[in-house]
Order: structure tokens, then C-alpha cells, then sequence
């Protein structure tokens, strides 16, 4: 069980959290910007020097703001929908920095690849190569990647663990070469590179290493049959400690010198793709007590968000860090159980917090920039909260608070 901080006075980005909750109401989501860019900073300057390139896996969060905040930084943007695209281009960040993942593109989704000229495709099915080859042109080809299942298992849960033979993911081992060679056939397809994904919140350097071992045997199977191979994406989510329970994470530095080293003398550039990694610690959830009540032996802290903001408890167990913000000193602490409000038991942890907490008092939960907003819904029709960027003592709003109204907008009634 851990123990929560307390602060009076605490700041988001030297912003009073209580002043942000009065301007933009609760829940609410924070990032604050200077943090971030210490995180991009922190990849890019380990990947440098053993010249690997860096993308943002859009997934983990993403809105206009961010992308165009992203369009300054040297980072390419992973995207896997057209809804992402979008974003991305409303927030004029371009095209050809942008590549598409996908197990399941639309035909709508293929058609904006080409003609967006998005920088390339990463196939993962055979059906989603003929669609693609279908509508496109030998005079004006298209580059493609191929995702492979390379049956490497990182050690993560089960719902973030994209490799391995029994996951859905990309095409076998045993089935890349027969790709290559339909590829091979279609002069409106150029394979350029590689990619393979094999999840999220890795905390070993082993995985990775061995996913490049047998990316790199098949690029050279590639290219030995004419196709110009010339990157191979590294796939998977470096680890984060984002609360009391996670491992500690893979060091960057060793992960990327590691990786460098496997490739050496190939002539094949390497590429990671980020996304928790740079956002997760920049992001802090606010969120306002409702109530405090204990039943049987247990005391619950109710707030105003819950599952609907931020899945992520109920999903994988995921803890953050609790902050508690309150207009008086701490008294003595005792066990209680975050709760959100959702008719679920949406429970976000167990900490030991102030007795007297009480309605009305902020809980900031830190290190939330990842996978929350992202995978936030309008379960019970709760409306999204409104997300906030912060710098330096100054806050700007970036995406609004759903309403009522919001949550309607799609009914026909």
C-alpha cells in the first residue's frame, strides 16, 4: 500500500493545481509541456548517436495541439487510423513524417495513405496488400513495410503483449518470404524496411535485441531478392514506472547502443517508436473528492472521474502516484481505496491517505499521460474532461470539456 504525498500549495507546471481546477472544473487532464520535451529530449539524445530514428506512437495520446507541438521536434509520427491522421494534419504536422499501422485498415483509411502520400504503409495481412495494390499505380508506387511477428514474447500483460506466435498480430516468420515475393510481383509496391511490434511497457533490453536478430535475417532474405531494404523499426513500448508496482524500466541508453550494435555493418538504418515513454510522466490527472465513506473495514475515496477517463486501473491494474491537494495541513493517514464514480467497481488503488480527507479536496494522480485520455469513453454518458497544457506558470486549454450536449450530438432522435 502506498503512501500519498500532500502538498497545500501544489503546482502542475508551476500552476497552482487549485487554480486549474477552478478555471477548467475536474476531472481534468494535465500535460505539461516542459516534461515532455525533457522526455523527447532524453530519446533523442540516446538514439543520436548510434544514428536511430525516433517516432511517436500517436496512440498513446494525441490532439491537435500536440501534434502541432510534435511538428517542431525531429520525431516521426505513428499513426493507425484515419482519426489520428487527421489530428495530425489539423495540427499541421506533415504527411511525410507520418507512417500508418494497422491490422485492419478501411478502404478509406488505404485511399488517405495514397493520397495524403502519408511516408509509408506498414502491411500487416495479405488481404490488406492486394487492397492496397489495388488502388494504387506502378507510376507512381507506394512504400510499404512489412509487419512481422517475429514470435518474441516481451514479459508485459497480456493485453499490451503484441508478439508471439498466438497474437494477431502482423505476418509469421514462416510467411515473410512468400510476402516478399507477392511484393516482388506488384511494381506499384516498394518494400522499403521492416517492422516488428512486440508490446508495451518492456522493461528488458532482451526482447528488443532478440526481435532485431530475426528482423535483420529476414531483411537480408529481402533484399538478397531485389527489394530495397533500407530500415528496420524496432517495435515496443519502453517501460515507465508510472506507479508503485511497475518494474523498473529498460535504461535508453543501454537499449539503444544494444540495438546499434546488432545492426552494425548491415547498412540498415534502426528506428524506435515511443509513445508512453515521452508522455506518460508529463501527464497528471486531476480529479475532485465526492465523498468519503467506509463500509465494513474499508474507507473509499469517491471522485468525480473513474473508468471513463481512465481505464486503465480496471483494465491492466494499473497504479499511479496520488498527490493529495487540500486547503489545510495534513492530518494522520490511514488506509483508504480510490474510487471513481462510474456504476462499476472502477476502483483506482489502494493508499494510505489523510483521515481527514474530506469533499471538495483535489487528488492529482501523476505520471498519467499515457493510454488515459486516449482510452477514455462516455461510458454511463459521462462527457470527456478537458485537457490542459501547461509551462512555466502558464496554462492554455487544448481540448474542451464534453457537455451534455457534446455526449448528445451523434444521437437521431
Amino acid at each position: 500500500m502506498t503512501t500519498t504525498s500532500f502538498a497545500v500549495d501544489a503546482a502542475l507546471g508551476g500552476v497552482p493545481a487549485r487554480e486549474l481546477a477552478a478555471t477548467y472544473g475536474t476531472p481534468l487532464f494535465v500535460i505539461d509541456l516542459d516534461v515532455f520535451d525533457l522526455e523527447v529530449d532524453r530519446v533523442v539524445r540516446s538514439c543520436a548517436p548510434h544514428g536511430i530514428t525516433v517516432g511517436y506512437a500517436a496512440k498513446a495520446f494525441l490532439c491537435a495541439a500536440l501534434a502541432e507541438h510534435l511538428a517542431a521536434t525531429p520525431l516521426r509520427l505513428d499513426v493507425c487510423s484515419l482519426g489520428e491522421l487527421v489530428t495530425a494534419e489539423r495540427g499541421g504536422f506533415p504527411a511525410e513524417r507520418m507512417y500508418f499501422h494497422g491490422c485492419g485498415k478501411t478502404a478509406e483509411e488505404l485511399q488517405a495513405i495514397v493520397d495524403r502520400r502519408v511516408a509509408f504503409d506498414v502491411i500487416d495481412n495479405d488481404e490488406e496488400l492486394a487492397r492496397l495494390a489495388a488502388i494504387t499505380s506502378p507510376a507512381d508506387p507506394v512504400d510499404v513495410m512489412l509487419r512481422i511477428n517475429t514470435g518474441i514474447e516481451a514479459h508485459t500483460h497480456a493485453f499490451i503483449r503484441t508478439g508471439g506466435e498466438n497474437t494477431k498480430f502482423g505476418f509469421a516468420l514462416a510467411a515473410a518470404p512468400a510476402a516478399f515475393a507477392r511484393i516482388a510481383a506488384l511494381p506499384q509496391l516498394r518494400l522499403i524496411g521492416l517492422h516488428g511490434h512486440i508490446g508495451s511497457q518492456i522493461a528488458e533490453t532482451a526482447p528488443f535485441v532478440a526481435n532485431l536478430d530475426e528482423l535483420l535475417g529476414l531483411a537480408r532474405i529481402a533484399r538478397a531478392s531485389g527489394h530495397p531494404v533500407a530500415e528496420i523499426i524496432c517495435g515496443g513500448g519502453i517501460g515507465v514506472e508510472e506507479g508503485p508496482d511497475d518494474p523498473r524500466p529498460v535504461d535508453i541508453d543501454e537499449l539503444t547502443a544494444a540495438l546499434e550494435g546488432r545492426a552494425r555493418g548491415t547498412g540498415l538504418r534502426l528506428a524506435v517508436e515511443p509513445g508512453r515513454a515521452v508522455i506518460a510522466r508529463a501527464g497528471s490527472s486531476l480529479y475532485r473528492v465526492m465523498a468519503v465513506k467506509t463500509q465494513g473495514r474499508r474507507r473509499f475515496v469517491i471522485v468525480d472521474g473513474g473508468m471513463a477517463d481512465n481505464p486503465r486501473p480496471l483494465l491492466y491494474g494499473a497504479r499511479h502516484l496520488p498527490e493529495v491537494v487540500a486547503a489545510r495541513a495534513a492530518g494522520p493517514d490511514e488506509p483508504a481505496t480510490l474510487a471513481g464514480r462510474s456504476c462499476e467497481n472502477d476502483e483506482m488503488g489502494d493508499y494510505v491517505l489523510p483521515r481527514d480527507l474530506a469533499a471538495g479536496d483535489l487528488i492529482a494522480l501523476r505520471i498519467t499521460g499515457a493510454y488515459t485520455y486516449s482510452m477514455a469513453s462516455n461510458y454511463n454518458r459521462f462527457g470527456r474532461p478537458a485537457v490542459v497544457f501547461v509551462r512555466d506558470g502558464h496554462h492554455r486549454r487544448v481540448i474542451r470539456a464534453e457537455t451534455a450536449d457534446d455526449v448528445m450530438r451523434l444521437d437521431v432522435v
